[in-house]
């Protein structure tokens, strides 16, 4: 259809009045008067209403003209601030995304002490004990350099992640670094299951599982350094579920090489060391917070070595053994900035059955042994930055069968219940650092006391995760 505009359209119809008073049947004059005025007042109309749609058009033009010129200029603002950043910019070569997307988290934890120790630390031993060549004694007099560790971690893929820690001491003077972690974890195992599988800290216990610098004391417990060598740690497989529950219910197995005491140095095939664990948890109100675990190790030693008497000897048989851990913890409205109390405890209980090749005559021994040991300990942070604690160590040698052996050819053998008391104060400038003393009074030789005090510092750099429950 064609549009006809309304001006064209009133012009057509001024010409009509003209046509009909041409016609001979021409309307009255009257008629034709009113006609005409009622046309002009038609034409004005149209023409009123043509000036407003074209005053609106004007209008909506002019908005329009200043919007693209607005846009126009920012686009020229930002081109200009682009190209001044990039003029200023240092030129670096780029990296590519994937080489920084996975650099591991570095951290370097320094460990330092200063002793004064009664005794000498190099006669060091737990009598009532099957020596566990562990590291079970104080470092040497004076200044020493403690257990301070070097940690690489990085996720490798969407599946899995990898752990290194290394462990840098001294020994007789001389720095040694030992592989103490170096796993694979998985990221992705369905239904709460998660896998390791290295070099890795046994799950058994509480203790167990941190790391010196995370100790609330200098060093370990009595039953730990009795039991295990201090802790418990091996090269194998780990698999833990965590179940979907309110209540944190936690329960994991080990399959280990064994190579290590309570185990000894295997030379074929198979696991020669199995672990099962299981921890529960959970929150009291708002303020307080608790966890219980049982633990069962086995292992099946084949001429574990020790020295005593004079003579090397050796044990073979089975070595099971089973600890029971509880912690306790208290913050005023769960929040331990300020103040916090601790309260934990273990309870380790080992039974070994076999044979002890006594160096003396190469004869084999029938022997059964059954012992046992604790601590507990409580700690305080009555300010913020500074906490107070006590620990209280014993063992118990029980019931130890030596078959035909007597206690003068196996003196360390002999019965014998060694204590440990402990006390420290110390201060955390941050979540990095802290400085430590320690007290103790250690009765692990027999008549033997040893009154112990201890400086220690910590120091944290770089990247470190956060600590476990």
């Amino acid at each position: 259809m064609k549009f006809v505009r309304p001006a064209a359209l009133c012009a057509a119809l001024a010409a009509l009045p003209h046509a009909a008073l041409a016609a001979p049947d021409a309307a009255s004059e009257a008629d034709l008067k009113q006609l005409r005025n009622q046309l002009r007042e038609l034409r004005e109309t149209y023409q009123q209403r043509i000036d407003a749609l074209e005053r609106r058009l004007a209008d909506a033009e002019a908005r329009s003209a200043s919007a693209v010129a607005v846009a126009a200029e920012a686009d020229r603002t930002a081109a200009r601030a682009e190209s001044v950043a990039k003029a200023s910019a240092e030129p670096a070569p780029q990296r590519p995304a994937g080489e920084s997307a996975f650099n591991p988290a570095v951290s370097l934890i320094i460990d330092s002490k200063f002793t004064r120790l009664q005794r000498d630390p190099s006669t060091y031993r737990i009598d009532g004990f099957i020596p566990s060549g562990g590291e079970v004694g104080p470092p040497k007099k004076g200044f020493s350099l403690g257990e301070s560790e070097l940690a690489f971690s990085a996720n490798i893929d969407h599946l899995f992640r990898g752990n290194a820690r290394f462990s840098l001491a001294e020994d007789d003077g001389a720095g040694v670094v030992e592989v103490e972690e170096v796993n694979v974890e998985s990221l992705a195992l369905p239904a709460g299951l998660k896998m390791k599988a290295g070099r890795f800290l046994s799950g058994v216990g509480y203790i167990n599982q941190q790391h010196p610098h995370e100790w609330d004391f200098t060093d370990a417990p009595l039953a730990y350094k009795a039991f295990f060598g201090y802790r418990l740690q091996n090269d194998g497989v780990q698999l833990r579920w965590v179940a979907p529950t309110a209540l944190f219910m936690e329960f994991g197995a080990e399959a280990a090489n064994g190579g290590k005491f309570p185990g000894a140095e295997r030379h074929t095939n198979g696991a020669g060391l199995w672990t099962a664990f299981a921890h529960v948890g959970g929150d009291i109100g708002e303020s307080s917070a608790w966890q219980a675990g049982l633990s069962h190790v086995r292992t099946h030693p084949q001429e574990r070595a020790f020295e005593d008497g004079g003579f090397t000897n050796a044990f073979s048989g089975r070595s099971q053994t089973w600890i029971a851990d509880f912690i306790y913890k208290w913050a005023p409205g769960g929040n331990s900035r300020d103040t916090y109390f601790k309260l934990q405890g273990e309870y380790l209980r080992r039974t070994e059955s076999g044979s002890i090749n006594y160096g003396g005559d190469g004869n084999d021994y029938a022997a059964r042994l059954r012992q046992s040991g604790a601590y507990l300990q409580a700690v305080y942070q009555f300010m913020p930055r500074w906490r107070v604690g006590v620990r209280g160590d014993w063992l118990r040698s029980g019931n130890v069968d030596l078959g035909g052996l007597t206690s003068a050819e196996l003196p360390i053998l002999a019965g014998y219940d060694p204590t440990r008391q402990s006390a420290m104060v110390d201060w955390s400038p941050s979540e990095f650092s802290r400085l430590r003393l320690q007290v103790a009074r250690d009765k692990s030789r027999s008549g033997e006391s040893d009154n112990q005090v201890w400086l220690q510092y910590v120091m944290s750099l770089g990247a470190h995760g956060a600590h476990k429950f």
